[in-house]
């Protein structure tokens, strides 16, 4: 099994994309809640003003928090990192390679044949790549997910490339 995916195609870069550097990624989605969360629409700067309100009332309550702290924080992301069942969405990655203006499709190579979908539809693809810590050996490197999460139980397997036509 080859472990890293390339796009290719209509694409002015060809990319190589590596699942397994992903776990360190900013970007990864927890699939354990990422389909039972309620998806509700925020502007950025909403989050940010929530994010700093909340440690602000923090430090108030708790006082400052100082490096000891942070040390447990870590040690608790770090093991949910170690357990954890991550997906990362495709969009990035399909914009890194800027599609020509004539892509408008993304075929998936697999083991079992390729299938296609347009290309505004493949932008909202997740890819799931890691079980309960460990990579997906088994029909891996990736499991791509719609992002309604509806093939969960039947994902798109054994992805060999990504070719844009």
């Amino acid at each position: 099994m080859n472990k890293t995916i390339s796009v290719t195609g209509k694409v002015k870069y060809r990319i190589t994309l590596d699942p397994g550097v992903w776990i360190l990624d900013d970007r990864k989605i927890d699939l354990l809640t990422y389909f039972d969360e309620q998806k509700a629409q925020t502007d950025d700067l909403e989050e940010y003003t929530k994010a700093v309100a909340s440690h602000f009332s923090r430090e108030i309550q708790e006082g400052a928090t100082y490096p000891p702290t942070l040390k447990t924080e870590r040690k608790f992301e770090k093991q949910k990192m170690l357990t954890g069942t991550f997906g990362i969405p495709l969009k990035p990655f399909l914009e890194n390679a800027e599609p020509l203006a004539e892509a408008g499709t993304l075929t998936i190579e697999t083991l079992n044949g390729p299938v296609s979908y347009p290309l505004d539809e493949a932008l909202t693809f997740i890819l799931a790549f890691s079980s309960e810590g460990k990579p997906l050996t088994d029909n891996g490197p990736v499991h791509i997910l719609f992002k309604d999460g509806s093939n969960r139980l039947n994902p798109i397997t054994d992805v060999t490339e990504f070719v844009l036509t």
